[in-house]
């Protein structure tokens, strides 16, 4: 008798079940967080919405390829993504195709949510992420389907470890084809909840293995797309790659536990869940630290400041310097002692600065935010 020893052998595969008990708390939980995400960026000045979406769709990209151990150039990448959404920033004129491809891929899974899912679009992804290499790179094939088998193993040559093993390719066709016609109509599936439409998605996608390399970037735009689909106001605010790379380990292993069991997927959607979760309150807390920062800004507007200790507020707002002592301030300042001490007094006296526990020479100070 034939013993399942991945989640795609199982006999009523790809039929996927969770318990409720546990998950819908859970699914409650994150859909307010998305509701307070939501709402507080509406507080968001035009800049610093650009700003943000700008820094988060970067982060999104970057930390999608470093879980994959790849590194990309950071400057190329964002100047290629301001030029797509029409953000001003510093000017460079070099571009990377590698960016612009990557940069294609994001912008298509954010913003063409009405667009079916399809082979083509899925081979244009793939393609975009090859894009500085030939169509056949080594024996990695681009924009095409793999044609052998496929194993995620470590250790030594001799004594390899598998952690899985996709399906085979003579069944991925079909396997593809079911996945596709699943993801288009689960779209309007008002009994499957949207976030954990994306939690399937990432789940079964990854498992299928479609090509001979990519599959993580591919599964992670994917998800992102599941996303949008979900919050299309608020999805731009938050990077799940970025919150998966930080818990990259705990990652491989819940993944490696959900594609050998069986079709109760409960611990992978809790993890899935919390791992989002964490990227929305990522997100929130850089929304508050905007705002703390702004209040700051338009109560030193009726202020009388120098331009010496305009410039340090600013490092120290910036976290550049977060404590600041009488010397940093002269040498950043190039002022005397005498000055940086009366500027010190001056930005404490306003309650601009607070000091902080020591005399002296070990006097230092930290911004006040009231």
């Amino acid at each position: 008798m034939f013993t399942p020893q991945w989640i795609w052998q199982q006999e009523d595969w790809p039929n996927f079940t969770w318990q409720e008990d546990i998950v819908q708390p859970l699914l409650r939980h994150t859909r307010l967080k998305q509701g307070i995400l939501l709402g507080t960026c509406h507080y968001l000045s035009q800049v610093d919405h650009s700003t943000l979406k700008l820094e988060t769709l970067s982060l999104n990209i970057i930390a999608s390829s470093a879980i994959e151990d790849e590194s990309l150039n950071v400057q190329l990448l964002r100047s290629s993504l301001a030029r797509r959404l029409n953000i001003v920033e510093d000017r460079h004129d070099s571009k990377s195709k590698r960016s612009e491809g990557l940069v294609e891929i994001m912008l298509d899974a954010v913003t063409n949510l009405e667009h079916p899912l399809t082979r083509e679009r899925l081979f244009q992804w793939h393609q975009w992420i090859f894009i500085e290499q030939d169509r056949w790179a080594g024996k990695i094939r681009i924009g095409e389907l793999r044609v052998e088998g496929m194993e995620v193993v470590s250790g030594l040559a001799d004594k390899p470890i598998i952690h899985f093993q996709a399906p085979d390719s003579d069944i991925l066709d079909a396997e593809l084809d079911q996945f596709i016609e699943w993801f288009n109509r689960s779209q309007e599936d008002n009994l499957l909840d949207p976030l954990l439409r994306a939690a399937i998605t990432h789940l079964w996608f990854v498992t299928l293995h479609s090509f001979d390399d990519g599959n993580g970037r591919i599964t992670r735009a994917l998800t992102d797309l599941a996303l949008a689909q979900a919050e299309p106001q608020s999805i731009r605010f938050y990077a799940m790659p970025a919150a998966i790379f930080e818990q990259r380990k705990d990652y491989y292993r819940i993944l490696e536990q959900s594609q050998r069991g069986k079709l109760d997927i409960t611990d992978w959607v809790v993890w899935f869940l919390q791992t989002l979760d964490q990227a929305i309150q990522r997100t929130l807390d850089r929304i508050q630290t905007s705002l703390i920062k702004a209040q700051f800004w338009q109560r030193l507007n009726v202020l009388s400041l120098s331009q010496e200790q305009l410039k340090v507020l600013n490092l120290m707002l910036e976290e550049e310097q977060n404590e600041m002592s009488t010397s940093q301030y002269q040498t950043l300042t190039n002022v005397s002692k005498a000055t940086a001490k009366r500027h010190l007094a001056d930005l404490l006296e306003k309650g601009c600065i607070k000091k902080l526990e020591g005399e002296g020479r070990n006097t230092r100070y930290q911004i006040a935010f009231g």
